[in-house]
């Protein structure tokens, strides 16, 4: 674990327990299926992912949670907290709910949502193989948890054959990144059919994909890089020997002098939950470019290095001080910048 992370363990897990326990807030994203169907109040329709402002947002900041705590550098009573949330959240009862809604609405967070809820299952099933403390918590939420990856495994082996085209925008539907938070699920699973089964809906979208207009971006609320989330998962599904000119055709000025995937994006508003998307686009930016130091020269390595260090401390302010808007979401992000 980075030294960020260990400097700013405490702090971090401070925040996803005060969002967690955030009720509203709630921005529900609930499709009625008729007039009875109407009760949104967030910790009856889905008790096991409320808080955090919406469901997808709680999954994560569950997935921080685990993450913070398997990293070994929180105080005692932070990490009983923590481990206190999770019992709560993570039981078989809870966790029905949360499978027969999303039976009953195939759609919802698709595919981002999909992505973290399946994660966190997968980095709980580690936490629980692994000798120490967590391990008896941990093996309760992984089999109450198993059911929810179930659901979502299904739901994405139905769901890939019938999406044409790919969604490359920078924000949550965006198709490359919720596809690669689900193929490290399914492999750190062994469901090396899931993982199969994206890595050739991959290379059906994107194989051919060359000159990326990368000066184009960002767009005004964007958390993600739609050049970089596509490189990143091609970078897990492609073998090294395909994917180094691959990226090189993708993205001709990679890190070259005056990339504007390295530049910090201006944030203007901090309090608007659109515009304060712009500090998470620095984190998952540190993010996809850091793996993809080792396919471009020297030079172009060292300037990624520089630019995903200044990305991360452009946003450190925000993750536990900054606003609701920012603090019920970007604990993760940074997880993922430093390598978590």
């Amino acid at each position: 674990m980075s030294d960020v992370v260990v400097r700013h363990a405490d702090g971090w897990a401070a925040t996803v327990l005060h969002a967690l326990a955030t009720e509203y807030p709630s921005a529900a994203g609930h499709l009625a299926l008729g007039p009875d169907d109407t009760d949104v109040r967030p910790a009856w329709l889905h008790p096991a992912f409320w808080g955090c402002l919406d469901w997808h947002s709680s999954a994560h900041m569950q997935w921080s949670a685990v993450t913070l705590l398997a990293s070994g550098h929180l105080s005692r009573p932070t990490a009983d907290a923590l481990v206190d949330v999770l019992n709560e959240r993570l039981t078989t009862p809870n966790i029905e709910v949360e499978v027969d809604y999303l039976r009953a609405h195939p759609g919802f967070e698709r595919p981002y949502g999909w992505g973290w809820a399946a994660l966190l299952a997968s980095s709980v099933c580690r936490v629980a193989e692994a000798p120490g403390p967590l391990s008896d918590p941990a093996a309760r939420w992984a089999t109450a948890l198993r059911p929810l990856a179930d659901v979502i495994v299904e739901h994405t082996l139905a769901w890939l054959p019938k999406q044409a085209y790919p969604v490359r925008s920078g924000v949550h539907d965006n198709t490359a990144f919720g596809l690669g938070l689900l193929f490290d699920a399914a492999s750190a699973f062994g469901r090396h059919d899931v993982a199969s089964a994206i890595g050739a809906r991959a290379r059906d979208w994107f194989g051919r994909d060359r000159d990326y207009p990368a000066s184009w971006e960002p767009s005004g609320s964007d958390f993600l890089s739609a050049a970089l989330c596509e490189a990143d998962l091609m970078r897990r599904v492609l073998p090294t020997v395909e994917f180094a000119p691959w990226l090189t055709g993708f993205l001709p000025g990679l890190a070259s002098d005056g990339d504007n995937l390295l530049t910090i994006p201006e944030v203007l508003d901090r309090t608007d939950g659109k515009i304060v998307h712009l500090v998470g686009l620095a984190l998952s930016r540190a993010a996809m470019l850091r793996p993809l130091a080792p396919f471009v020269d020297a030079d172009a390595a060292a300037r990624i290095a520089a630019a995903a260090a200044a990305q991360v401390d452009s946003a450190l302010p925000e993750i536990d001080a900054g606003d609701f808007m920012a603090t019920h979401w970007l604990v993760s992000f940074a997880l993922l910048a430093e390598g978590a």
